[in-house]
């Protein structure tokens, strides 16, 4: 199997066939995914922002906005790539009605990747509304440019998700994944308070995550930080997009095909 012979138009019928089960759910999804950033938001961007005032010559609450911004967008692809995608592969039998057609497994995962990426861009857009109505953008003119980034971010978190998806036994295993992976990336990865006050090892480490990049890439977007290295950040994302899914299309086919 060749994860990248794709068809186009076979990754656009998963992704639709994703799309129109959403639509009948948007609102209880865009709750969902909206709630948590809007109350980290207004809880830490002005109650503690109160505290704390500035920080990385900035407004903090324009400093959370961005990086709960980037959080979001990790956090609904990673449960679109795992939990959704994990459903429909395990126990509704999606995919193997899908294989059924001459869709093949790598346009399964390609439409199941593209389409966690387009949840966390829609989710991302609201979010940059809710941000910039509480005064947590500064700029407006480059802050439409990180909607592309969000879609990228999307991609580049969805990747590794569906790896996961892919060699996961129940939804128990996802546990380790968020408890090893995505909680730490939360925490340490410049989301709340700049890397470069942890200790030389961890800012080592956080330098190979993708949500650092994140961060990285969409603050000066949204504030008047300066821009720097932009395509190195941009080189990484993708790197973790495309590995995730070449990586997530041959554990799959594996699973599914043998």
């Amino acid at each position: 199997m060749r994860a990248f012979a794709l068809t186009p138009s076979h990754v656009l019928a998963v992704w639709q066939r994703n799309f129109l089960v959403w639509k009948k759910l948007a609102f209880a999804s865009l709750l969902g995914n909206f709630g948590d950033p809007f109350l980290y938001l207004l809880g830490l961007g002005y109650g503690l922002g109160m505290f704390i005032g500035n920080m990385g010559g900035i407004p903090y609450m324009a400093f959370l906005a961005s990086g709960i911004l980037c959080s979001s967008a990790m956090n609904t692809a990673t449960f679109e790539g795992l939990y959704s995608a994990f459903t429909r592969m395990r126990h509704q039998g999606t995919w193997e009605g899908m294989l059924a057609t001459p869709v093949r497994i790598q346009e399964v995962v390609a439409g199941e990747l593209v389409w966690a990426a387009t949840k966390s861009l829609i989710s991302g857009a609201a979010i940059l509304v809710v941000a910039g109505i509480l005064g947590g953008i500064q700029q407006w003119e480059t802050a439409i440019l990180a909607l592309p980034a969000i879609f990228l971010i999307g991609l580049a978190f969805a990747g590794p998700a569906l790896v996961i998806c892919a060699l996961a036994p129940s939804y128990d295993f996802f546990l380790y994944y968020f408890t090893l992976a995505v909680t730490p990336m939360f925490l340490f990865c410049g989301v709340f308070y700049p890397i470069d006050t942890l200790p030389q090892f961890a800012q080592l480490l956080a330098q190979v995550l993708p949500l650092t990049h994140a961060v990285d890439l969409v603050r000066p977007l949204l504030t008047q930080l300066p821009l720097v290295h932009p395509w190195l950040h941009v080189a990484v994302l993708a790197a973790y997009a495309v590995a995730g899914f070449a990586l997530a299309a041959h554990l799959a086919g594996r699973r599914l095909l043998r």
